[in-house]
């Protein structure tokens, strides 16, 4: 069972989305289990004051030091545990480092917010630190959801059928193949006749053609990090040239 222990001034966020969908069932069937920690239990002032201004003036609000360590310290944790700091300043998070965070017993996370933290957290606490990009949010919950569902997904049992891991985006580099359900036609847009066929080999190799086109034309980069085999670099190749011609 994977443990996830949230320090978060919002936990009512953290609760209710993780009370639905693959996230709950996980909870119900002990995949994972879920605590939320309030840095504001760990004050001792009347207002439970848990950020001040910064020293040498500035623009909003610092997290405090000692809320956030009475926090963490309060955890009961297990052996192979990992400290996650949610921060613009992380490093970005991908598909491998979810992958590597599911082979975890337990993640301790704390949501940043307001203008930052006091960095003797970062100091005192060496955590792990990361970011859901090169762009602002009010508050660290989302990144946290993002990691917890993430991971989530990777445990065994979460999703059910685990084969359905093995086609999902990132997971070997490429974007998925585009995806079709009932009805065979709406409005004037018909489902590709090969997914019609019945025939099981030839949708294989369309789907994977059309994940690596996909790939090509929305993230190229990732190209540079797949496992293509030279039947993919010459569909690939095929791809840069039919463009080429456009």
């Amino acid at each position: 069972m994977m443990k996830y222990s949230v320090i978060s001034l919002f936990p009512e966020i953290i609760q209710d989305y993780c009370s639905k969908s693959i996230i709950g069932r996980a909870q119900k069937n002990n995949i994972i289990s879920l605590e939320t920690i309030n840095p504001r239990d760990f004050t001792s002032d009347n207002y439970h004051r848990v950020d001040d201004m910064p020293y040498g003036g500035g623009s909003g609000m610092v997290l405090m030091c000692d809320p956030i360590f009475q926090a963490f310290e309060a955890i009961k944790k297990l052996e192979n545990y990992r400290l996650i700091l949610t921060t613009p300043q992380g490093t970005p998070y991908n598909q491998q480092i979810a992958s590597d965070l599911s082979n975890c017993d337990q993640l301790i996370i704390i949501s940043g917010h307001y203008e930052g933290i006091d960095e003797r957290i970062r100091l005192g606490l060496k955590p792990f630190e990361l970011s859901a990009g090169d762009y602002i949010l009010t508050g660290g919950e989302l990144v946290t959801l993002c990691i917890i569902d993430s991971t989530t997904r990777l445990l065994p049992g979460a999703l059910g059928k685990d084969d359905s891991l093995k086609e999902e985006s990132f997971n070997n580099y490429l974007l998925e193949y585009p995806h079709y359900t009932r009805p065979s036609e709406y409005r004037g847009m018909k489902v590709p006749d090969i997914l019609l066929s019945g025939h099981h080999k030839n949708i294989a190799n369309w789907r994977k053609q059309q994940s690596l086109i996909n790939t090509f034309k929305k993230r190229p980069d990732l190209l540079n990090k797949a496992d293509l085999t030279k039947e993919d670099q010459h569909i690939i190749e095929k791809i840069k040239n039919s463009k080429e011609k456009e």
